[in-house]
């Protein structure tokens, strides 16, 4: 048998300096971010306008059509000819809102959206229940 002794070192103690310059890197890293984040990264001064135009638009207007075929718009009983009247004179950026009892005529239906494509509305969302 060969007398080979084999060095054993005894693993006491870990070298923690190459974690702790790893550690300072990245806090580096992460305050310099912070900084960007918080000051934007490209400042801009906005320009100022002289006349503001703010319209005073409601949220959104109501067109009901119920079983008996009566059609309202908002709260408001009307024919066809005073709904047109009534959507002529909303703005077309406007929300319309359709909700058209099942048991109404389908007729009725394609008057309404008849009116609002003829008046370019459109934003438009048909109320249907799930």
């Amino acid at each position: 048998m060969s007398k080979c002794k084999k060095a054993h070192k005894k693993f006491d103690s870990i070298n923690v300096i190459p974690f702790i310059d790893i550690m300072l890197v990245l806090l580096v890293m992460v305050l310099t971010t912070a900084t960007f984040i918080k000051q934007g990264v490209i400042p801009v001064d906005l320009p100022q306008a002289k006349a503001k135009e703010k319209k005073d638009i409601k949220k959104e207007v109501t067109v009901y059509v119920n079983a008996k075929g009566e059609m309202f718009f908002e709260k408001e009983k009307v024919n066809l000819k005073s709904l047109q009247q009534k959507l002529a004179t909303i703005s077309k950026e406007q929300i319309v809102v359709l909700r058209s009892d099942k048991e109404s005529k389908f007729q009725d239906f394609v008057s309404v959206m008849d009116i609002l494509k003829r008046l370019g509305h459109e934003q438009l969302y048909i109320v249907t229940k799930e």
